[in-house]
């Protein structure tokens, strides 16, 4: 028979591999949520540069289109990556944006936006 000396201790070796455990979870978790943070972010700096792209040329401002479209891509913290003038006042840009967590890439989308009835196209979204 062992005596109860022979396992002192194993509970704390047990107990290091929970917080262990745990704390990879916990870092699992964070950096999703910065890479799904940073996917939102990308969305909507795509969709709000690409409404102001569009918004200078229906203000007779198009050599100025892309410009609105990256200050209103930097103010939304994105960087934009393109920008193309589709024609009949449809543009689409790509904007970038980077998580917090730095173990993951930049999330990208991208986002086009005219004139009602300009192009017939659906919006397109990020892959």
């Amino acid at each position: 028979m062992k005596s109860p000396d022979s396992e002192r201790g194993s509970g704390s070796v047990l107990m290091l591999g929970v917080v262990a455990v745990a704390v990879l979870l916990f870092g699992a978790a964070a950096t999703l949520a910065s890479a799904q943070q940073a996917s939102a972010r990308a969305r909507t700096a795509a969709d709000l540069a690409a409404l102001a792209a569009a918004g200078a040329v229906a203000r007779a401002e198009s050599t100025a289109a892309c410009a609105a479209a990256s200050q209103v891509a930097a103010a939304n913290g994105a960087a934009l990556v393109g920008c193309s003038d589709l024609g009949a006042g449809d543009f689409e840009v790509v904007v970038t944006v980077r998580p917090r967590s730095r173990v993951l890439g930049p999330a990208t989308a991208r986002s086009r936006a005219g004139p009602e009835g300009a192009g017939s196209h659906a919006p397109a979204r990020a892959p």
